[in-house]
């Protein structure tokens, strides 16, 4: 075992090792400079990208074969023993500069003992979109997983939700993290009382070495508050940036608090409590207004799955308290970040503010990323925003109390308003009309060049934001 690869520390019991699917062809469709320089891997060209991230050779010195991870979950609120990485494994682990650990986890690379008569495959639509998803989200300023590689693999697939026969990929993505609450709650329900206490070891010693103590029951209590106010954060992001993860699994929460998992993902065109991203989410369990609620219900599960550490249920319950306040005040900050204005530092103002805000979105309708960037830099930006598309709507009574609440707030960093994305009369934006308007060439002529130009606009949008 080497430093770069601590989970095989847990293989016997969290995973099965597997044979990574041998496609026909290979062409590289995506890959994530920036982040292949962050973890040492910018010097592969294009052979070494393909016999890594479509054949899957062995990174030297890391793991010596894909480990597909063994998981439960609750899916829309129904307990299910019978998952696990069914069509992705966990294919190696790096270091990146700063020491962190990180995973790379694969999304359509075959079957396994977990695919439950699945084929083990993505489309390449469906990696695109991933791609997209993640690449925008980490514009955002969203804590997110990346897309890391997309291989087109050559085979035709067939799928009842788009024309088939349809392409198909496989796509890496990199995170923090692949264990997800689901692997908790599988021990607990197996029983298995000591490979816990294992897998709370090493969640601790790897992610969260503030959660460190002697005794087994307040390290798993310390480790469960880690992961509430990971998991707070993580959603109060996605509430400010209009995204809605769609299926809210507790099989697609990880314990570093990263959006992770998702498949029919949408952006918000508009302020809607209501919308729901999936088709076959027809309760709205999972729709926007109700991610913070659900996200709570996810880590109240992990936290039934923690008692079998003999952690006492009143002291799991405090270690759930923190979730509500990093929710609020993730909101509250990321809300003020993506307007490019400061906080007052008076919670009561700033949850006012956000309150007014987002009742005004609602009400008007305005385009969500359309708001956001008019107003990025409060009063650096007003002249500007005046000459918006939707400038009717600042002009409007019902926007006067909340524009009061946006001048009187200090910009932050104004000079950024300099940059060409916000010298543009329309931000990069993600809306699923346009997601399918970039698909559309790929599909019918084989022509990637709205997407390239899509993805160097979200980066340009990371860059103006974030710097």
């Amino acid at each position: 075992m080497t430093d770069t690869s601590p989970i095989l520390a847990l293989a016997d019991f969290i995973a099965d090792p597997v044979e990574p699917a041998d496609f026909p062809q290979h062409q590289v469709r995506f890959w994530n400079d920036r982040w292949a320089g962050e973890v040492g891997l910018a010097d592969l060209d294009t052979d070494g990208q393909i016999a890594h991230f479509g054949r899957f050779d062995p990174l030297p010195g890391n793991l010596p074969q894909p480990l597909a991870l063994r998981y439960h979950g609750h899916q829309f609120g129904v307990y299910n023993p019978q998952l696990g990485d069914g069509r992705g494994f966990l294919f190696a682990q790096l270091r990146d500069r700063e020491g962190r650990l990180l995973d790379l986890g694969t999304k359509g690379s075959g079957q396994t003992p977990w695919s439950r008569q699945g084929d083990g495959r993505l489309t390449l639509k469906g990696g695109v979109r991933e791609v997209l998803a993640s690449s925008y989200l980490e514009a955002l300023g969203v804590n997110t997983s990346k897309s890391f590689a997309l291989i087109e693999t050559g085979e035709q697939l067939a799928r009842n939700d788009e024309p088939s026969p349809t392409r198909s990929a496989v796509l890496t993505r990199l995170s923090h993290s692949h264990i997800r609450f689901g692997s908790f709650q599988r021990l607990a329900y197996l029983e298995q009382g000591a490979d816990l206490a294992r897998l709370v070891d090493y969640c601790v010693d790897q992610f969260h070495p503030q959660a460190a103590d002697p005794d087994l029951a307040r390290r798993a209590c310390n480790l469960l508050e880690s992961i509430s106010v990971a998991t707070g954060r993580m959603i109060g992001q996605w509430m400010a940036a209009g995204f809605v993860h769609g299926v809210m699994n507790t099989d697609n929460f990880n314990i570093t608090g990263e959006t992770f998992d998702f498949g029919p993902w949408r952006f918000l065109p508009v302020s809607d409590p209501n919308f729901t991203a999936a088709y076959f989410d027809e309760q709205g369990l999972y729709r926007f207004g109700r991610q913070p609620v659900q996200g709570g219900w996810a880590l109240q599960q992990l936290a039934s799955a923690l008692l079998a550490t003999g952690a006492d249920a009143d002291d799991l319950a405090k270690a759930l308290a923190p979730y509500q306040l990093a929710y609020r005040d993730s909101f509250v900050a990321h809300t003020h970040a993506l307007l490019g204005i400061a906080p007052t530092g008076e919670a009561e103002d700033d949850v006012g503010f956000l309150q007014a805000f987002y009742a005004w979105m609602t009400e008007s309708e305005a385009v969500w990323p359309q708001v956001f960037h008019d107003w990025f830099g409060g009063s650096a930006s007003e002249a500007r925003a005046g000459a918006s598309p939707q400038a009717a709507l600042y002009d409007a009574e019902a926007f006067a109390p909340v524009k009061t609440q946006i001048l009187a707030r200090d910009p932050v960093q104004p000079g950024r308003l300099a940059h060409d994305i916000f010298q543009r009369p329309e931000p990069p934006s993600l809306l699923i009309d346009e997601v399918e308007a970039l698909w559309a060439p790929i599909a019918e002529a084989d022509d990637w060049s709205a997407l390239h130009e899509r993805l160097a606009d979200i980066e340009a949008l990371r860059l103006a934001r974030w710097g």
